[in-house]
């Protein structure tokens, strides 16, 4: 699995307070916020990378939306990202001014997704439970992905594994049968 440059401090800072700015100018205005990319701090972040914008308020999840792959400048996809997770998340509500005020801003920089072969489930698991990776679990049109903090609160690979299936639409023991394909991906991962 290819592992991707780390960001310095200051491009780190400068995301998380671009993606604080995005859900602001959007409460205030109902429109994105757009900015040039001569105001960005460095050329990396023309560069068209996967991430995810992860909200939370008191340590439970209030919004997550993201791109696996990469298809928009990481700023750009952080501008969007960040709305997306506090106006469009399907499972909340969109964001309040008051939440606004206590909600805490995760980005997730994504490496390229790289299809994991396995023989069967059980090297399924030692796999995933030796990289404890960022997973993609898709069956025909049934998808969905974990991103690898999701380990902190699911750390074995079995319930790992059904929890995804589950998300995705399926029955929780279908990586069992070895028919998904199953790709992996790692995150830098910084927050607030």
């Amino acid at each position: 699995m290819a592992v991707m440059p780390s960001m310095n401090n200051e491009i780190r800072f400068f995301l998380l307070s671009l993606a604080r700015r995005s859900i602001k100018h959007f409460l205030e205005t109902h429109d994105y916020l757009k900015i040039s990319e001569t105001n960005l701090p460095s050329p990396e972040l023309s560069k068209k990378q996967g991430t995810f914008v992860t909200l939370t308020i008191d340590e439970a999840l209030r919004g997550c939306i993201g791109n696996i792959e990469p298809l928009n400048p990481i700023y750009q996809d952080i501008l969007e990202n960040a709305v997306s997770s506090a106006f469009y998340d399907p499972r909340f509500l969109p964001l309040s001014k008051d939440e606004f005020n206590h909600v805490k801003i995760e980005i997730s920089l994504l490496s390229i997704p790289q299809k994991l072969d396995y023989k069967n489930s059980t090297e399924l698991l030692e796999k995933l439970s030796h990289a404890k990776p960022g997973v993609i679990l898709q069956k025909e049109m049934n998808k969905a992905t974990f991103l690898p903090q999701v380990w902190e609160e699911l750390p074995s690979a079995l319930d790992f594994l059904s929890q995804l299936c589950l998300k995705a639409g399926l029955s929780a023991d279908e990586w069992i049968m070895g028919e998904l394909e199953v790709k992996s991906y790692t995150a830098e991962v910084f927050h607030e």
